[in-house]
């Protein structure tokens, strides 16, 4: 079975958030800031490019297995990413009250930070991230 791709890294994230371009740099260091206090979890770099929050160890039925941050975030060029491993469709009542966004399967994404209310952000970061934090995941 093949091994993850994307694992923790020992890469600084102070260093990661320094090298992101100017137009996504202060959204990323302020949003490294609000995930850390929402978690109480000191940031981590998955991979050369998110910025994880905890792990959780998930099972599937076909026996594959891995660890995974329960929240996190990347600074992509044309959004900012936030990472929600307990799915998007369990916080249907924040998002509905955040401002301005688009969705995937486990992915919130914003144009800016600015547009998101920090409350509301911050509520469901935690949400999330109590949801999975130190647990075995079995599919």
């Amino acid at each position: 079975m093949a091994e993850p791709k994307t694992v923790p890294t020992d890469a600084s994230v102070a260093d990661f958030l320094a090298g992101v371009p100017d137009a996504r740099r202060a959204d990323a260091t302020a949003l490294c800031a609000l995930m850390t206090k929402a978690t109480g979890a000191s940031p981590a770099m998955w991979g050369p490019s998110i910025v994880g929050f905890g792990t959780y160890h998930f099972v599937y039925a076909s026996g594959r297995e891995g660890d995974w941050p329960p929240v996190g975030f990347s600074p992509r060029k044309a959004n900012l990413t936030v990472y929600l491993a307990d799915g998007i469709d369990k916080h249907a009542d924040l998002l509905a009250k955040l401002g301005p966004h688009t969705t995937g399967k486990g992915c919130l994404y914003l144009k800016r930070l600015s547009d998101a209310d920090p409350k509301v952000l911050e509520k469901l970061v935690k949400t999330a991230y109590k949801a999975l934090d130190g647990r075995i995941v079995r599919s």
